[in-house]
């Protein structure tokens, strides 16, 4: 049994038929234990009212065991579907169709499903489209602003485009479901930060490291401000560089450095495919280096 299909008598019919379908539409169908084709009908139908997830109800009435039912809607054979909406019944088949020809059958009375927002962003993000992805991530997050992976997708989308203030803004909440998410891309967000405040070290420290390769230290601070910079290849080769050439460096720093900078960027690789490459690849060099 589910919350979607039940069976009914003349006994609840008022309340889980009649009543019901004053909020959603209900499928009433009559069955028998003794009807072959119900054995076919009954379950694509409950397959259906699970799929459909509460847009429509199934009711299902013993014919045998309820006969005042059957001479109410006419029965006069079985397997009969009515459907009823606004507590009248408004349209029905006779017999087993397909499942093709049952969901056109729905889809005449059945209300579409809600917009996902989250799926229609990422639809327009595919398509390019990432000013009307921010866009309607933040008109979602307006109406919704205690739905933390909504609140979350317009952050990582703003942290990619460069808003590091309307970013923190929304990162500023007491996240729970999301918790894990939201410290990644609070970490993120302080890369990026660090990078637009010594933006100006970045050239003194190539020029250091020109003079020094073996600055452990300085090719990792390199590699941080390249990678809050969204110079990610140029950041993974440095953190990669550190870990190839002296592994023990501070504990591995290298090595741990090119494992969080794989966390960051994944968390990324949604609003940029190119990403997802660039890490499996560095990945493949680092499981190298390390064996």
């Amino acid at each position: 049994m589910s919350e979607f299909h039940y069976a009914v008598t003349a006994a609840d019919f008022e309340q889980r038929v009649l009543r019901a379908s004053l909020e959603r539409p209900v499928l009433l169908e009559f069955w028998a234990s003794w009807c072959g084709p119900c054995k076919t009908l009954l379950p694509l139908l409950e397959k259906l009212a699970e799929a459909y997830q509460g847009r429509f109800l199934l009711a299902k009435a013993d014919l045998d065991a309820n006969p005042e039912l059957a001479q109410m809607f006419n029965v006069r054979s079985v397997p009969t579907v009515i459907a009823l909406s606004g507590g009248r019944p408004v349209d029905g088949f006779t017999g087993a169709l397909p499942e093709a020809q049952i969901r056109a059958f729905l889809d005449r009375f059945v209300p579409p499903p809600e917009a996902n927002p989250r799926e229609e962003a990422a639809l327009l993000l595919e398509a390019g489209d990432k000013e009307g992805a921010l866009a309607l991530l933040l008109s979602a997050h307006k109406a919704a602003p205690e739905e933390e992976a909504l609140r979350l997708d317009a952050a990582a989308l703003l942290l990619a485009q460069g808003d590091t203030e309307e970013a923190a803004r929304l990162l500023d909440f007491p996240y729970q479901t999301e918790r894990e998410r939201a410290r990644t891309l609070d970490a993120q967000l302080s890369l990026t930060r660090d990078a637009e405040k010594n933006a100006h070290l970045i050239a003194p420290l190539r020029e250091k490291l020109a003079r020094d390769p073996d600055n452990h230290a300085a090719r990792l601070e390199l590699a941080r401000l390249l990678a809050g910079a969204r110079k990610e290849e140029e950041a993974l080769e440095a953190a990669l560089e550190v870990a190839r050439r002296a592994p023990d460096f501070h504990d591995g720093a290298g090595k741990k450095c090119l494992l969080e900078f794989f966390s960051l960027f994944s968390a990324r690789v949604t609003l940029d495919a190119d990403l997802d490459d660039l890490i499996r690849r560095y990945r493949r060099a680092l499981s190298a280096l390390l064996h």
